[in-house]
């Protein structure tokens, strides 16, 4: 599953890069082609923990955006298919993430695929939509349309069926603006997405046949891997669908639940999440409860993390990574901090902050799992960590690092309490 906008994590590729030189490689490929187009080299954003946030980048640049988003999941995919030789069944994408699964399907070589999503945003620049935006919201598709017809918002459209009680709309600002004040009034829980435009909607018209005219211009191939569309609702066989779904791909709506069903009723067992973070795997989950999914970089891991969350996949162990180039020697270790408060092992430290956050959050402590993705899973936003997770640090007589903003980089409970014992001692703390 190839995930779409949300699916973007600072220096998410920073460990694999160094383990795996197949991900360094693809990542060196990807920024000479990106400078080629006129776009910043994605490595800065997956390499580098101390990166912009995904809210930030939404807002400020998008396009740097999207690079890193294709590039984090084909590096992804070439390591998982070409390194630990998975063979995926079927591919599926979500919202941007089917142009990602065009190019990993074979349609667009690995440079091409970069040149369609630069494609998509010079038809944005070339075409100028009227502002809007996207709100998901705790219902059914069903129940969601039903709630736009009796508020009569025709101006609002079903955007994304993502799971049995999550959905996206997507119009103009204002009319967004008054269907989540309506839902809220009726108990019903609303989240605005970081986006500047209505995604999968009419007002996108313009956009989409400026894309599919430059997407005309770029060399395709037969798929040669089996590819389903969400968008479209059917399988991708031939050059025609390539250019329907890119036709499509801003004003049609993505059906993720139908094609998660579908697929299932046709015997996948195994999802597999193709990128950052682990949106669709909850969604997946919340559809099918008891199927199976994987996440392999929900958090930053190295190459023999990765090697052992798969071996139960593959029955079979890799073979070693080639050995990267030499490089200077590492530089000498830092002199001893002084001594910092002793912090409680990882499991206790979990559970410290999972009733802190459920008692500030008003969940139920069972949703928050140590591997729920706090903003993607539980929609809880960057200001609102950071708070938290002061009081936390303070309970343990430790202190926030310098950039606060960038504890969105580590996503679950688990990996917060992985952090916290690296984060240097409050002044006059007692050990």
């Amino acid at each position: 599953m190839f995930p779409g906008q949300g699916a973007y994590l600072p220096g998410g590729l920073a460990r694999l890069a160094e383990d795996e030189p197949l991900v360094a490689d693809t990542l060196r490929t990807l920024d000479a082609a990106a400078v080629r187009l006129g776009r910043g080299a994605p490595s800065r954003l997956l390499l580098d923990e101390r990166a912009p946030a995904l809210e930030e980048l939404a807002r400020d640049a998008p396009a740097d955006l999207h690079v890193a988003l294709f590039a984090a999941e084909m590096a992804l995919f070439r390591l998982l298919t070409e390194r630990h030789r998975l063979r995926p069944d079927v591919l599926l994408g979500h919202s941007f993430g089917e142009l990602v699964a065009l190019t990993a399907a074979g349609a667009f070589r690995l440079t091409d695929g970069l040149a369609l999503v630069a494609a998509r945003d010079e038809a944005f620049a070339a075409c100028p939509p009227e502002p809007g935006g996207m709100l998901a919201l705790e219902l059914s598709a069903a129940r969601t349309e039903a709630l736009l017809a009796g508020l009569a918002e025709w101006e609002v459209m079903l955007a994304a069926d993502n799971g049995p009680r999550q959905c996206v709309v997507s119009g103009p600002s204002a009319a967004l603006e008054r269907v989540r004040g309506k839902a809220e009034a009726v108990g019903v829980r609303s989240t605005p997405l970081h986006v500047p435009y209505a995604f999968h909607h009419r007002l996108l018209a313009a956009v989409a046949g400026e894309f599919a005219r430059r997407a005309d211009a770029l060399p395709t191939a037969p798929v040669g891997r089996l590819l389903h569309s969400a968008i479209l609702g059917r399988r991708i066989t031939d050059g025609d669908a390539v250019g329907e779904l890119v036709a499509a791909h801003l004003v049609r709506p993505t059906r993720f639940t139908d094609a998660v069903r579908l697929l299932h009723a046709e015997g996948v067992e195994l999802f597999v999440e193709c990128g950052p973070r682990g949106v669709l795997s909850g969604l997946v989950a919340a559809t099918l409860p008891g199927v199976r999914t994987l996440a392999p970089l929900r958090r930053r891991l190295g190459g023999p993390e990765l090697a052992a969350e798969l071996r139960g996949l593959t029955g079979t162990t890799p073979p070693p990574a080639p050995s990267p180039l030499p490089s200077s020697p590492p530089p000498p270790p830092p002199p001893p901090a002084a001594a910092a408060p002793i912090v409680p092992d990882r499991g206790e430290v979990v559970a410290v902050l999972r009733e802190l956050y459920a008692t500030a959050l008003g969940y139920p402590p069972e949703v928050l799992t140590a591997d729920a993705d706090l903003e993607a899973d539980l929609g809880v936003d960057s200001i609102k960590q950071t708070e938290l997770f002061a009081q936390a640090v303070a309970r343990f007589g430790r202190s926030l690092p310098t950039e606060g903003s960038r504890l969105t980089s580590y996503t679950t409970l688990d990996a917060l309490a992985g952090l916290l014992p690296t984060l240097p001692s409050a002044s006059g703390a007692r050990t």
